[in-house]
């Protein structure tokens, strides 16, 4: 009996995703880990406003969401400043991504991004058939210069830049990405990845006219309001860009539930503020109880820190595997030079207890 007939596309990609969860590695270690601090979530948890409100549309839950996602476009526009009209929303950045390339990206397209910058991306460019080119990073950064400078050399649809970057943690100021967007070529869109900005320093977002075609914003509400569980992220871009979404989102997409839970997030800035601090706190400490191993972490405008283990990606891999088996899921940067680092997310002071307990010896069992 015949199977489906995939399309060439869908046949030629890997059978592949970006991610392997720690559900799925504490299934195959039959045993669950002792400290979640590896996949840049806030263990600080959403806003009490948002739990909340959460709870009052589980009982509605029978009824679809908005598909207009009125109110917190409204609200989201507001807090920018902006129009709802420039603002998007859909199913975390992840989700917005996907939709972006299938809007600008045909089969053959040139798409430009970093080598080693985030996966899921990459996943979404393969899967509409664009043809990827990735430029290395300027040290531990991204390079603005360099990615546009080769989307003007490929003629490429778009381009993608994340700042604050994941997995380095490093960011250039707001003002660095716009003088530099002056190089980005006509036609060209830059997919500006903002997921982390609320835990940068002030200046690192980058302040764009509203309606500059150039550039579409993307922020997340699931790394500094803590509901990454929800999937919930939102573009920022001129009218047409954002308008075009509309052609191709599931507009039931983001459920009630989760657009309740977004509305009131974005209403606590105390909360946000707590968070914030706390974030900072655990980065200071986690560079501490890197030093006193011998090790650096990297400067970090995100909710995690990359920690050189101080020789090759093949070291880091053996500090990795070691402190996965005492319990403690981290990740680690795939491609060199960058794979010198394990990445570390910021997590409870009883995470951050653990992974200071187990650092030692899982360094001394990689060298060993």
């Amino acid at each position: 009996m015949p199977g489906p007939r995939f399309t060439d596309l869908a046949a030629a990609l890997p059978a592949t995703v970006p991610f392997v969860g720690p559900e799925a590695q504490e299934r195959a270690r039959g045993r669950p880990f002792f400290a979640r601090i590896g996949a840049n979530e806030s263990v600080f948890g959403p806003s009490p406003a948002a739990v909340a409100a959460m709870a009052r549309a589980a009982a509605e839950v029978w009824m679809y969401g908005d598909p207009e996602l009125h109110d917190l476009k409204a609200a989201i526009a507001a807090q920018h400043g902006l129009g709802p009209d420039h603002v998007v929303v859909g199913e975390g950045i992840d989700g917005l991504l996907g939709l972006l390339v299938r809007l600008l990206v045909a089969p053959g397209d040139s798409v430009v991004t970093s080598a080693g910058a985030y996966p899921t991306f990459n996943f979404h460019v393969a899967g509409f058939g664009g043809v990827l080119h990735r430029v290395p990073y300027a040290g531990d950064r991204e390079d603005p210069g360099a990615l546009f400078a080769r989307a003007a050399a490929t003629g490429a649809r778009l381009v993608y830049l994340a700042n604050p970057d994941n997995p380095m943690g490093s960011w250039w100021s707001g003002g660095e990405i716009v003088a530099a967007l002056d190089a980005l070529p006509d036609g060209a869109v830059l997919a500006l990845d903002e997921a982390y900005v609320e835990l940068a320093p002030p200046g690192t977002a980058a302040a764009v006219a509203a309606d500059d075609p150039r550039l579409i914003r993307l922020r997340t509400f699931s790394k500094a309001y803590g509901m990454a569980g929800l999937r919930v992220g939102y573009g920022l871009a001129a009218p047409p860009l954002a308008a075009a979404f509309d052609k191709v989102r599931n507009h039931f997409g983001v459920g009630r539930i989760a657009q309740a839970g977004a509305l009131a997030a974005l209403g606590d800035a105390a909360h946000l503020g707590r968070v914030q601090a706390e974030v900072a706190a655990g980065r200071a400490r986690l560079a501490a109880i890197a030093a006193a191993s011998g090790l650096s972490a990297l400067p970090s405008a995100t909710n995690f820190v990359a920690i050189d283990c101080g020789a090759d990606g093949v070291l880091a891999r053996r500090v990795l595997a070691q402190l996965v088996e005492r319990g403690i899921f981290v990740r680690m940067p795939v491609v060199a030079p960058h794979d010198r680092c394990i990445r570390v997310t910021v997590g409870t002071p009883a995470d951050i207890d653990a992974f200071a307990a187990a650092l030692p010896a899982a360094l001394a069992a990689a060298r060993g």
